[in-house]
């Protein structure tokens, strides 16, 4: 029986998480892609709470493209100025880093966050 593309997505996710931890001061920025749309949120592993979300919706007149992810990147940036974190570690959820992930990257990047 074969294995579906989202399981696979599943298992690398969790290679990527036993690695990938976020603490107050360099929280987790987790990433999510649907069909419809793409959604962030940044994570304070130790206290298990989001600290920032994003996502799509928010943004007026952002497509579900590369330029809707880059709009998003620099829109969690802003959001993660404003809370003063200033560094995050990236958490790409099992996706592969090209696309709408590397552009949400570096729109983030643009907007000041370090990764």
């Amino acid at each position: 029986m074969k294995t579906s593309r989202n399981n696979l997505r599943l298992h690398r996710k969790k290679r990527i998480r036993a690695k990938v931890k976020g603490d107050s001061k360099t929280p987790r920025l987790a990433i999510f892609r649907s069909l419809k749309g793409i959604s962030v949120q940044v994570i304070d592993d130790t206290k298990g709470a989001t600290l920032v979300f994003g996502s799509l919706k928010e943004i007026k007149n952002a497509g579900n493209n590369l330029e809707g992810a880059k709009k998003l990147g620099i829109l969690i940036a802003k959001k993660c100025v404003e809370k003063k974190i200033s560094a995050v570690v990236y958490d790409r959820s099992g996706y592969k880093y090209h696309g709408k992930v590397k552009a949400l990257a570096e729109g983030a990047r643009e907007g000041g966050l370090k990764f």
